[in-house]
């Protein structure tokens, strides 16, 4: 049984679980930027349709998003090692966060690349046939043309993927790794305050995550500038124009979870 109830603890937990933040972010923003890596190595073949590539792609994508990451975390923590022993490489003395940031990235390359593939598949196919047209070739297409807009459509996409990260870092302390999560089960073991701890856990995990989504927000207004001087030229309602776009990415999307 828990001590008895004291709010004075909540507060107390809260400020205690703050250095931690930058533990927790960091794992974020390293894994985000892995899964963006391997996501975009993993949508490239679907997109140009790369006979045995593509069917890697998809198994990859299918695996990491099939099964829970704590089971991910504990197949390559502990699986990993044992299999690389084989051929007479020892990792076991890598730190436990190499092990969890690799986890999460290739996690979040999975969603990642399901995002790319919406995003493009978002972006008018008139606009690339235009570029051919005016001589660019199918690389200038894409980065010119195709790219910059694919990512202005991605940005609601990426955003739920580092909120969704964000949470799941709640699991890295399974593994020993001391973040948000983890030291707030060091202070209610030591304590018995449990419920303060983890109210105090949650009030920081809410503050990040609304932090993040109004940081998001931001980044998607100043992305999608041009298309609301555009929407005033060509009399288009803006919200109209993008809802069509993120319904298309959104249909996309759901229907490439195993597909092609």
């Amino acid at each position: 049984m828990g001590a008895q109830f004291d709010i004075q603890y909540v507060f107390e937990y809260f400020v205690k679980l703050l250095p931690f933040i930058q533990i927790s972010l960091f794992i974020v923003a390293s894994s985000i930027v892995l899964g963006l890596l391997f996501g975009l190595l993993a949508a490239l073949p679907r997109l140009y349709r790369v006979p045995v590539l593509q069917r890697l792609s998809q198994l990859y994508a299918s695996f990491f998003r099939g099964t829970p990451i704590l089971i991910q975390l504990f197949l390559l923590y502990y699986g990993l090692p044992e299999v690389l022993k084989l051929v007479h490489i020892d990792i076991t003395r890598l730190p436990v966060l190499v092990f969890v940031i690799l986890v999460y990235g290739l996690h979040s390359g999975a969603y990642v690349s399901e995002g790319i593939r919406a995003a493009v598949s978002a972006v008018d196919r008139g606009q690339v046939e235009a570029a051919y047209a005016v001589g660019m070739n199918g690389f200038q297409a894409f980065t010119r043309i195709v790219f910059p807009q694919a990512i202005a459509i991605a940005v609601p996409i990426l955003a739920n993927l580092v909120i969704a990260t964000l949470k799941d870092t709640s699991l890295a302390f399974t593994l020993g790794v001391m973040e948000l999560t983890g030291k707030s089960q060091t202070l209610a073991t030591m304590s018995r305050h449990f419920i303060e701890s983890y109210i105090a856990l949650a009030a920081v995990y809410f503050i990040l995550s609304i932090a993040l989504e109004r940081l998001f927000l931001l980044t998607e207004r100043r992305m999608l500038k041009h298309e609301r001087d555009t929407g005033k030229t060509e009399k288009v309602p803006l919200g109209k124009k993008w809802l069509k776009k993120r319904t298309n990415a959104a249909i996309a999307l759901s229907k490439g979870g195993t597909g092609a």
